[in-house]
């Protein structure tokens, strides 16, 4: 590759500065499979030094008033939607993902949850109770943590830590971030928003880098008792062992293996397009995307035959074109990964109905070296095969017969994860019959990923500990403290 190439070069921003970093990382433009960016490799040094900045500047930030913090988070939402189109080019240059997507969901959304937060962090109420006999009020108040360790994920990478951010410092909280080391551009972009927003510094510190250098000394560091992640469940694990000896808070949204259960009363044409979109989204790399499709025996032949068309007609290529529905998956290594689950499905017998090896997919000269896949749909996979017990993370999702309610609840709980789930039926006490029984955080009927931020975000089993939300995300970004005044 010529010298002459400039490439994008990431700083570090700490204590409202941007901070060089003499180690840098490459990081690929997923549509042409090219280094276009390069990122700090952030270790130790750096983390202590924005935990130093965060540290410094937490007694200041928490003592202002919830209005005056609320006003800062919202200015900050202004300064992001005045630059969204800007925003929502870098976010699907960085991450692979459609330009629509972008557009309607990922930059939208990240403004959003700096509005949300900076309103709901002024409606809380505290608990108060009398004990006139012992001459004594109690109270409770909630006191913001300190320096919180966040760290988001690749897939929505503004959406999901300013989820993480506008929370935390809404609480009082200083942070300390690290986003994923494939996409930063977003994170460095809103960095450069911050001092303009009001924020001071050392309220919000970005350290780019890797997991093993930058998020091992982030999760390890005395001085953070909080961390969020949302991520991998073996990432998870490590997080958990790494910050044990510190006793700290923890808050882990995790992977899903997320079933749909479509009974034969459904609204077929409603059920096909949302399931369309929920299996292959943002490429599939959701955490909440449908990965597993239990259809009632009476009706399956049919719902696999308009599936499968349906699923043809969702649009893969240059994440540039509107017209696109889904981008590039995020790096070669992921695409090879996924694309494995489909030869596994193979090898065991399963039939490939569309999609990869079955479709061609034809793609403009600049993006042939990309990480592309079509959407795919496989049928005949054993419930024990890893196909239907493992997060594939990609547009690939597997469709299956069922006859019983029992049945098919028994199944869609029969893996390690319990995030979420979709139920399609028109009988009400099925639908919450069903909801009942599953074992997953979220449960949807006849829709999918409608979303309250008022309601409780997060997983059971291997999906994660803890959840996100309003009152959810006050109450871990805050410690609670019980006063008891004898008069």
């Amino acid at each position: 590759m010529s010298k002459d190439i400039k490439y994008l070069v990431l700083e570090n921003y700490i204590g409202g500065k941007f901070v060089p970093c003499s180690k840098l990382i490459d990081s690929f433009n997923p549509s042409t499979g090219t280094v276009y960016c390069k990122i700090p490799d952030s270790g130790p040094e750096e983390v202590d030094a924005a935990v130093r900045a965060a540290k410094e500047a937490f007694p200041d930030w928490s003592a202002k008033s919830p209005e005056a913090r609320s006003k800062v988070l919202n200015k900050l939402a202004d300064l992001i939607e005045a630059r969204l189109e800007e925003f929502a080019q870098a976010e699907s240059k960085d991450q692979g993902k459609a330009i629509t997507f972008a557009r309607n969901v990922d930059i939208p959304r990240a403004a959003h949850n700096f509005r949300f937060f900076a309103s709901s962090v002024l409606h809380h109420t505290s608990d108060c109770s009398q004990m006139d006999h012992m001459g004594c009020l109690n109270y409770t108040i909630r006191c913001p943590v300190g320096v919180a360790g966040l760290i988001s994920p690749w897939n929505l990478p503004l959406y999901l830590l300013t989820w993480k951010i506008a929370p935390a410092v809404a609480a009082g909280n200083t942070v300390v971030a690290k986003p994923s080391e494939m996409t930063s551009v977003t994170a460095w972009m809103m960095c450069q928003l911050l001092e303009e927003a009001g924020f001071p510094p050392g309220v919000v510190n970005i350290v780019f880098g890797t997991g093993p250098r930058a998020g091992d000394a982030l999760v390890s560091h005395p001085d953070v008792p909080l961390i969020s992640f949302t991520g991998g469940t073996a990432t998870a694990r490590l997080i958990t062992e790494r910050s044990a000896p510190y006793c700290k808070k923890l808050s882990l949204e995790l992977g899903g293996k997320n079933p749909a259960i479509i009974f034969a009363d459904a609204d077929m044409e409603q059920c096909i397009s949302t399931t369309v979109r929920s299996s292959f989204s943002n490429q599939g790399e959701i955490c909440l995307c449908t990965s597993r499709i239990f259809v009632e025996r009476s009706i399956y032949p049919e719902f696999l035959t308009r599936f499968v068309e349906a699923a043809r007609r969702w649009k893969t290529g240059a994440p540039t074109d509107p017209s696109n529905d889904n981008g590039a998956l995020i790096s070669k290594e992921h695409l090879q990964k996924v694309k494995g689950y489909v030869a596994l499905a193979l090898k065991e017998g399963a039939q490939v109905h569309c999609g990869e090896g079955v479709d061609k997919l034809t793609l403009p000269e600049q993006n042939a070296g990309g990480y592309f896949m079509l959407p795919t749909i496989i049928s005949g996979v054993k419930d024990s095969s890893a196909l239907m017990q493992e997060e594939i993370f990609g547009p690939v999702t597997c469709v299956t017969p069922f006859d019983e309610e029992e049945e098919v609840i028994s199944r869609a709980n029969g893996v390690r994860y319990g995030l979420s789930a979709t139920v399609w039926s028109r009988d009400v006490g099925r639908v919450h019959r069903v909801a009942r029984k599953l074992e997953a955080g979220l449960v949807w009927t006849n829709c999918w990923l409608v979303r309250d931020l008022n309601l409780p975000f997060g997983g059971m089993k291997s999906s994660g500990i803890g959840r996100e939300g309003g009152v959810d995300s006050y109450h871990f970004f805050t410690e609670v403290k019980s006063i008891t005044i004898k008069h």
